[in-house]
């Protein structure tokens, strides 16, 4: 199934949910939950088991609301392999000259993983659309406003610890994108398989991202 990356699609809500250690039951379910709660972004991560078979599904079930990416993307290999399975965005923990070339290669958007000013203009400078910043929760939202200083053209995606409450902050000090797993996906309550849970979630950043705008 044809799962092309829409530019509008991520700007409209530009939060990542990220799924990770997941059966397909349960990604089935999430995607469908999070998608009627309003998320627009699910990111798959490779050191799931079958990984690429859940990105398929998640393509899938999102039927063309979503973007559907791969994460911890760290090798060739493994990108090769989230492409050949649909991912139509990549994510990675670290800076990977090849996997980033590869990707504007094949005009896919990455945004790989950074933390110090090095690290994300070098990202940057390689061609990445985005940077993730991990862990964001170890500086805060203080942090992304003294790394835009300097560097304010870099897009940058924190990631860790971002919750529907401290968000709006986030963006405040400049964040471009959200990398969220465990707010929007808690084991417990996917376990639990409470998917009414998860749409609320869906539907708390949904608002959390509206009000930060206004």
């Amino acid at each position: 199934m044809s799962n092309p990356f829409s530019w509008s699609t991520f700007e409209a809500l530009p939060v990542i949910g990220i799924l990770r250690g997941y059966g397909a039951h349960q990604v089935e379910h999430i995607v469908s939950a999070s998608a009627l709660g309003g998320l627009r972004n699910i990111e798959i991560t490779m050191n799931s088991r079958h990984a690429t078979a859940l990105i398929k599904l998640a393509i899938e079930v999102a039927d063309g609301k979503m973007n559907v990416g791969a994460g911890t993307v760290c090798t060739l290999s493994e990108l090769d392999a989230a492409l050949s399975a649909g991912a139509s965005f990549i994510v990675t923990p670290i800076v990977n000259a090849d996997v980033i070339q590869q990707c504007k290669q094949a005009q896919v958007p990455v945004i790989p993983g950074g933390f110090t000013p090095t690290e994300i203009y070098n990202a940057w400078q390689l061609g990445a659309d985005m940077v993730k910043i991990f862990p964001a929760n170890l500086f805060g939202p203080g942090y992304i406003k003294d790394l835009k200083g300097p560097l304010g053209q870099i897009k940058l995606v924190p990631t860790g610890g971002i919750t529907a409450q401290n968000l709006p902050e986030y963006h405040k000090n400049g964040a471009c994108g959200f990398g969220v797993a465990t707010p929007l996906f808690d084991k417990r309550r996917v376990e639990a398989q409470e998917w009414g849970w998860v749409q609320q979630q869906a539907r708390h950043f949904v608002e959390a991202y509206q009000a930060s705008t206004t």
